[in-house]
C-alpha cells in the first residue's frame, strides 16, 4: 500500500507541474483530493488494515496529502498570476485618454453664467467692468452712499462688522464677528463686509473724471437666510455719470437689459420708492414673460409667477443723490470734478440670483449653494 501511495503522489506532482491552465489544476485536485479518490480513500481504510500498519501506512498517506496539495496551490497561484499579467498586457488602457463615453469637463455655474450675461449685455451698451473689494470701509458702504447715522442697515444685527485683530498691520487675516457680539470685543466699526457693490461708486469717481460709464459685479454679504436670501450673494451694480442724463436714459437701458435677458417682447415701467444714494429713486419692474404681462393664463387662471400682477420686481434704480458727489474731491486729475451743477448720473443695482431665479424659474435661493449636480446639470 506504501508503494501505491508513492506512486500516487509521484504521478500526480508529474501532472501538476505538467497542468497550464487553473482548469487543469482544479480537475487533477478533484482526481487525487476528491472525496472518491484513491488516496483519500485509503486514509479511510487505514482503520481496517493491521495494527503494525496502521502507522506507517496513515503517515505516508497524510504526508502525500499535504504534499499534493500544497503543490496544487502553488500551480494555482502561478497559474492566475500568468493569467492576471497576460490580461494587462492585452488591456492596455491610456488613462489619459477620455473616458467611454467621454465625460463633460464641467460647465459655469448658473451665478456666474447669468453675471457673464449681465457683464456682456451693459458692455455692449459701452459700459465698463470694474470689481471692488469685498472687505469695506463705513465711509464708503454707507456715509458717502448718503446714509444717515440711524439708518437700519448700520445696525450691528444687520451688516456683518469685521474686527482687525492685534497688530493687524503685520498680519493678513480679519476675524469676522457679525451681531453684538463684535460690540462685547470691543471690535472697531470702521470695516464692514460690503453690503452692496455700491461703494465702487465713489471709489470709480475719485479714480476717473466724468463721463464714467461703469458696471460693478460681485458678492455682498448681509446676515439674512432664509429660501430668498443667503449671507452671501451677488449683485451687479451701475453707474452713469454724464451731462444732461435723466431717468429716461435709466430706462431705456435697462429696457435693452430686459429685452436681452427676458425676451424682446418684454416692457420696464417705474414706480417710486427711496433709496438713499438715489433721488429719485424707483423700482423697476419688467413685464411677465410667463403670462405676457397679463396676469392669468391661457385657461383664465392667475399667473404663479407674477401672482396675477403682469409685472415682475427686479431690481433699484434711480438718479444718483447730488450729495454723493460731495464725497468725490475735486483735483487737479478729475477737474473739474463732479459738479452736481455740471453733471448728473443714474444708478441701478440688481441680484444675480434673483435675475436667475426669473429667467430659470428657481423656486428656492438655496439651491444655487447645495453643489446637487442634478440641479445644476440642468444649466448647461
Amino acid at each position: 500500500m506504501i508503494e501505491r501511495i508513492e506512486q500516487l503522489r509521484a504521478q500526480a506532482q508529474q501532472e501538476i507541474a505538467a497542468a497550464v491552465t487553473s482548469d487543469a489544476v482544479e480537475q487533477l485536485r478533484v482526481r487525487y483530493l476528491g472525496r472518491k479518490a484513491e488516496l483519500p480513500q485509503m486514509l479511510r481504510g487505514v482503520a481496517a488494515l493491521e495494527p503494525q500498519q496502521r502507522g506507517e501506512v496513515g503517515r505516508a498517506a497524510n504526508e502525500a496529502r499535504r504534499a499534493l496539495e500544497q503543490l496544487i496551490g502553488q500551480r494555482a497561484a502561478e497559474l492566475d498570476a500568468q493569467a492576471l499579467e497576460q490580461r494587462l498586457l492585452a488591456d492596455t488602457a491610456d488613462v489619459t485618454l477620455p473616458g467611454t463615453p467621454p465625460q463633460p469637463v464641467g460647465r459655469m455655474h448658473v451665478i456666474n453664467a447669468t453675471m457673464r450675461e449681465l457683464e456682456d449685455i451693459f458692455l455692449g451698451l459701452g459700459f465698463t467692468v470694474l470689481e471692488g473689494q469685498e472687505v469695506e470701509t463705513v465711509h464708503y458702504n454707507f456715509d458717502a452712499l448718503n446714509h444717515g447715522p440711524t439708518h437700519p442697515a448700520r445696525a450691528h444685527t444687520d451688516s456683518f462688522y469685521v474686527r482687525e485683530p492685534a497688530g493687524h498691520a503685520t498680519k493678513q487675516t480679519i476675524d469676522v464677528k457679525a451681531g453684538h457680539d463684535s460690540m462685547r470685543l470691543g471690535a472697531p466699526t470702521d470695516l464692514v463686509l460690503r453690503t452692496h457693490t455700491s461703494p465702487m461708486q465713489v471709489r470709480a469717481m475719485q479714480a476717473h473724471p466724468p463721463p464714467l460709464y461703469v458696471v460693478i459685479p460681485g458678492r455682498v454679504y448681509r446676515p439674512d437666510s432664509d429660501a430668498t436670501h443667503t449671507p452671501q450673494f451677488h449683485q451687479v451694480e451701475g453707474l452713469a455719470v454724464d451731462e444732461d442724463i435723466t431717468l429716461a436714459d435709466l430706462k431705456g437701458t435697462l429696457l435693452a437689459f430686459a429685452k436681452t435677458v427676458f425676451g424682446d417682447e418684454r416692457d420696464v415701467r417705474l414706480r417710486p420708492h427711496f433709496f438713499p444714494f438715489t433721488e429719485p429713486s424707483v423700482e423697476v419692474d419688467v413685464s411677465c414673460f410667463h403670462c405676457s404681462g397679463k396676469g392669468f393664463q391661457a385657461d383664465g387662471s392667475r399667473c404663479p409667477l407674477c401672482k396675477g400682477e403682469g409685472w415682475l420686481e427686479v431690481l433699484g434704480a434711480g438718479e444718483v443723490d447730488p450729495n454723493v458727489y460731495s464725497y468725490v474731491p475735486t483735483t487737479e486729475r478729475n477737474a473739474p470734478g463732479y459738479d452736481p451743477e455740471k453733471v448728473q448720473g443714474y444708478a441701478w443695482g440688481m441680484g444675480v440670483e434673483r435675475i436667475a431665479m426669473l429667467k430659470h424659474g428657481i423656486p428656492d435661493l438655496r439651491l444655487y449653494f447645495e453643489n446637487d449636480l442634478r440641479f445644476l446639470e440642468q444649466f448647461g
